[in-house]
């Protein structure tokens, strides 16, 4: 009898993905294992069109030879579009026994061949003179006619702008803010929903309301909207099967009618005027008297690729009860939903017909306790609500979403706020896959913040901030935290669609725009920033292990890397350009925003970076010749930086923090002078009073660089710092997501500056990275964790800590703790299919306990052999319980 089953089937990284259009999906799989050390020798698939797989299988892969069980392609005969395919798997051991079938999962084509498929039309509004009407958001209808029982039905819909569908009054599903937002003259998103259970035999209708969104709206800072295009358009194609067999196809044409409705205005930055007097009911539903509605106009259509729904969508993830209503000194009434969120509020109220209701939203209260907004530049974040009266009414913005804290509300009584104004967080719907947790609550509390800010900005792109006229989808803030957020969620279609707007975005002289999509108003081909499209893909490959990635993406990485190599008056420094440089070191000179780390080192220790990551991407993907050429041209940068950069003595000529850092992290330095510089940086952090001076470009790989060389105690003291600059000093302060400046609130409670201050920025929050690594113990040896390194750096600072990530083999946890002074407990649970080496703080491996027995006694610990720092030893899957002594 076997004692492993198969579970937690995935379809390119997603459960039961509902409208792809992959050729070859690729499939992956956990194993829940019994007994310790289990690692899979074969596997076999089959996938079907039935769910109960009594018909011929449509692929049926054999018995396959390999402990593979992740993205494995599927290589049967050519998909189908608007298909569901079942599959299941069944695994064997190293004795040849095999597992049972799983349960089934599925995955569910969309059109495989847009451009011939999809038949709809495009419909927009007629032209409106008039100013005030060129805000108002369009609404859609139409009505159609099913005369049999419905079997199924799949609603395949787009837009240019923000579009949110309803079948007969009920909206299509939860989804927000679709399509989404890509770089949308060259690609753009169509979502696929099932509507099965909204439509019925007899008459059904149609509606669609459509805004600005990130289309046509407002973007950046400079009051410019309209950068996609000026004219908000959709198409609609639904599919429904019957249970004769036959089909009834419902498309955009010149048929259906457009209006305009009580949505009056709707704006990312400013948010929403809603007039519910001017609400038709009904709207949506047959029967609708919609005869003085304006005729569509049929619009040309878009010169986009069209591509199916390519990450997961936003939602409301956590509905959140404001902890408390406060009256300001200056008498405003405001609402503390008590955590830095972003989303919108929906309330609820009774009131008059014409009564005004206005939310204001802001992040933080001055020093006085007062609302504050001068952080937000320009953006309003203001929803106005005026009511229909009678009965009670409820709302909720449609397209725009607000980064808030506090809300200011004016045009309701105090005593229905209690109990019918909430917090909806929205974002990106992505598995949560990490935890940390310690001893110390203020660490605790900084790890809630990094999560915090993951959430609040990972809104279908990578952010920066989600509540001033910006938010944009910055490259060196997405490069500096890939890694970090990788440990909290699973990142790979989030970061697989940006990644794919990056290439489309990309110059042709390989140029990267500082941000993607790309707003021209913010620039191009800045160093840091501009390496995100080389170091995201390799580290969506070192933690996934998916080739895929960097096929996709090799292209792009490759023309990044010649456009550096262009830039120099030398081939082999970068010493020309703009470049943020070491953005809000706190080093920089007196009204700027740059540290005083020479740009042209920072740009040529990424020139170097990038080199090395091009030539291991080629090695990966098996080019040998571009292989040998990155290999040769890191060679060659290398010398180049030691030459400028270096004294001949060894030393770093640049005394900064980062430029330390950035030298050891990239092993820009002679393997001899590396020691002494690492020296030379725990002198400068120790000259300081245990404080850094880094800002975005050397702060996520200070503490790496510390613990590297052997400083871990002084990392944790960086870590555990409180006072102005540290990770803790916001929390200190209250925070609840990342700051983006050091002293965004400082001690005296006056703020930074107007201009240019987040109060939820998640760069900073890179620090997680160390957390989960060093703190929690838990890395990787090999691409994907089927190879972990398990090492946790136990400091006198703490007294326990606890980590576990969700890889896609499953999960890996560790948790230590000292049980009296000279002993520590270490928990180690790692999944099916991998292997650990795990290196603990104790020389002798006799001293080494697990579960009471001798460490070299025990069966599925191998190869113990002791290492400078302590004893290293490998372990195969299962739970371990070691004790040793410290």
């Amino acid at each position: 009898m076997n004692n492993f089953s198969v579970t937690n089937l995935r379809v390119n990284y997603r459960r039961n993905p509902l409208g792809i259009d992959d050729y070859k999906p690729r499939l992956s799989w956990e194993i829940i294992s019994e007994k310790r050390g289990f690692i899979q020798s074969a596997y076999q698939i089959e996938v079907t069109t039935e769910k109960d797989f009594q018909s011929e299988a449509t692929w049926d892969s054999g018995i396959i030879t390999t402990e593979q069980n992740i993205h494995i392609e599927y290589s049967g005969p050519t998909l189908k579009s608007r298909t569901r395919y079942y599959f299941r798997v069944r695994v064997w051991d190293n004795q040849e026994t095999a597992s049972d079938w799983s349960d089934p999962s599925f995955w569910e084509t969309a059109f495989l061949t847009p451009t011939e498929e999809l038949k709809a039309n495009w419909l927009t509004a007629a032209p409106r003179l008039n100013a005030a009407d060129q805000d108002k958001c369009d609404y859609l209808r139409t009505e159609f006619n099913i005369p049999g029982k419905v079997v199924s039905a799949r609603a395949y819909a787009t837009s240019l702008g923000l579009y949110r569908l309803f079948v007969n009054g009920v909206p299509a599903d939860d989804t927000l803010f679709n399509p989404g937002w890509t770089s949308y003259n060259k690609r753009l998103q169509y979502q696929t929903y099932d509507v099965t259970s909204l439509i019925q035999q007899g008459v059904n209708a149609i509606g669609c309301m459509v805004g600005n969104g990130w289309y046509k709206g407002y973007l950046a800072w400079e009051g410019d909207k309209e950068f996609f295009g000026a004219r908000r358009s959709v198409m609609i194609q639904i599919h429904i099967t019957l249970d004769d067999g036959s089909e009834s196809v419902i498309m955009t044409d010149g048929s259906w009618r457009m209006s305009t409705g009580p949505l009056l205005m709707s704006e990312l930055y400013h948010g929403e005027y809603y007039d519910a007097r001017l609400e038709r009911a009904g709207w949506a539903l047959p029967g609708f008297a919609a005869d003085d509605w304006e005729k569509v106009v049929v619009h040309a259509v878009p010169e986009s690729v069209l591509v199916t729904q390519e990450n997961e969508p936003a939602r409301v993830t956590e509905i959140i009860k404001p902890d408390t209503v406060i009256i300001t000194p200056q008498g405003d009434t405001v609402i503390d939903m008590g955590q830095n969120m972003v989303g919108w509020v929906r309330f609820s109220v009774t009131a008059e017909a014409g009564t005004v209701i206005t939310l204001e939203h802001a992040e933080v209260l001055d020093r006085d306790g007062n609302f504050y907004t001068g952080n937000l530049r320009s953006a309003k974040q203001t929803v106005t609500y005026i009511c229909r009266g009678g009965e009670e009414e409820s709302y909720e913005p449609y397209f725009s979403f607000q980064g808030f804290r506090y809300v200011k509300v004016t045009g309701v009584s105090r005593d229905q706020l209690t109990n019918q104004f909430f917090g909806h967080v929205i974002h990106t719907d992505l598995e949560m896959t990490g935890s940390f947790r310690c001893s110390d609550e203020l660490v605790n509390q900084l790890q809630q913040n990094i999560i915090w800010g993951q959430r609040g900005n990972f809104l279908d792109i990578p952010t920066d901030c989600p509540q001033r006229d910006e938010r944009l989808g910055w490259t060196g803030d997405a490069q500096v935290f890939i890694r970090t957020s990788a440990y909290n969620m699973n990142v790979v279609p989030f970061f697989e669609k940006w990644l794919k707007d990056l290439a489309a975005d990309q110059e042709t002289d390989g140029r990267v725009p500082h941000v993607i999509p790309d707003i021209p108003a913010a620039g191009y081909g800045s160093s840091a920033w501009g390496d995100a499209a080389v170091i995201c893909p390799w580290t969506l490959y070192q933690c996934y292990g998916d080739t895929r990635v960097l096929e996709t993406q090799y292209a792009s990485m490759k023309a990044w890397v010649e456009y550096m190599r262009r830039q120099g008056d030398n081939e082999y420094l970068w010493n020309t350009g703009f470049h943020f440089g070491d953005w809000l070191g706190l080093d920089a000179k007196e009204n700027s925003y740059t540290g005083s780390t020479p740009k042209d080192l920072i740009a040529t220790a990424f020139f170097a970076h990038s080199t090395d990551l091009l030539a291991k991407t080629a090695s990966t993907l098996n080019n040998t010749d571009d292989e040998k050429e990155y290999r040769n041209l890191h060679k060659k940068i290398l010398s180049a930086f030691r030459t400028e950069f270096v004294t001949p003595s060894g030393r770093v000529a640049s005394p900064t923090q980062t430029a330390y850092v950035l030298a050891l992290m990239f092993d820009l330095l002679e393997e001899i002078d590396r020691p002494r510089v690492a020296k030379m940086l725990a002198e400068h952090i120790e000259e300081n009073g245990i404080h850094l001076t880094t800002g975005f470009v050397g702060t996520p790989y200070l503490n790496l660089v510390l613990s590297r060389f052997g400083y871990t105690d002084l990392a944790y003291k960086l870590l555990l710092q409180t006072e102005y600059p540290s990770w803790l000093f916001s929390v200190v302060q209250g925070a609840t997501t990342i700051w983006e400046h050091w002293d965004g609130i400082k001690q005296d409670g006056s703020f930074w500056s107007d201009n240019m201050n987040s109060y939820n920025h998640y760069a900073y929050g890179a620090i997680g990275d160390w957390l989960y690594q060093v703190v929690g113990g838990i890395d990787l040896k090999k691409p994907g964790y089927k190879e972990i390194l398990i090492r946790p750096q136990i400091s006198e600072h703490l007294s326990w800590a606890e980590a576990s990530y969700n890889s896609i083999h499953g999960n890996i946890s560790v948790s230590w703790k000292k049980f009296n002074e000279d002993s520590v407990e270490m928990l180690v649970t790692i999944p099916a299919n991998t292997l650990a080496e795990v290196i603990v703080p104790v020389s002798q491996y006799t001293e080494i306990r697990e579960n009471g027995v001798q460490l070299d006694q025990v069966i599925g610990v191998a190869q113990v052999k002791p290492m400078e720092s302590g004893c290293s030893f490998n372990i195969g899957s299962g739970s371990y319980r070691f004790t040793f002594p410290i």
